[in-house]
């Protein structure tokens, strides 16, 4: 970024991959990755893309699939970054991460176990490190979320974290 901040566009996961929609009309891909864990990593040429999607239809719908998700986590990102609420902003970020990496609590809570520290969340939400942690630790006081741990968060209500933004 211009401002020297880091911004991060998209958290991946396992199954994941980054680059394809370059290969569609053979673009270069100008943005960087980091990998939080160990990695396996495969790459393909434009050609052998080309004869994959042709003689592949049901990959290329779920290339398809992938594009609209990712255009859907843009306008997210987007929509978060606009607002100048931080608590907008760290909701909407539990709230996609809930979507992505959520796992149903047996008391109907999602838990979240993530690859990110706060520092990177802050990065994803377009917040500084410091807002980050305290907007946590403030809605856990709160009830809304139970901080257990530096990458372990429990959020007790979904819904109601989505009606407050």
């Amino acid at each position: 970024m211009m401002d020297g901040k880091e911004q991060i566009l998209y958290i991946l996961s396992e199954g994941d991959f980054i680059g394809a929609f370059n290969l569609l009309k053979e673009d270069e891909f100008d943005f960087s990755a980091v990998a939080l864990e160990n990695t396996q990593i495969s790459t393909l040429e434009k050609s052998s893309f080309d004869k994959v999607m042709i003689s592949n239809p049901e990959i290329t719908l779920k290339i398809f699939e992938k594009a609209y998700e990712r255009i859907i986590k843009a306008e997210s990102l987007v929509q978060r970054l606009s607002s100048s609420n931080p608590d907008a902003k760290v909701i909407g970020l539990l709230i996609d991460l809930a979507a992505d990496f959520g796992k149903p609590d047996d008391e109907g809570g999602v838990m979240l176990e993530l690859t990110i520290n706060r520092e990177e969340m802050g990065s994803y939400a377009g917040i500084a490190r410091e807002t980050m942690s305290r907007k946590l630790q403030l809605f856990d006081e709160m009830g809304l979320i139970k901080l257990l741990g530096v990458k372990k968060i429990l959020i007790y209500d979904l819904d109601k974290l989505k009606a407050m933004i």
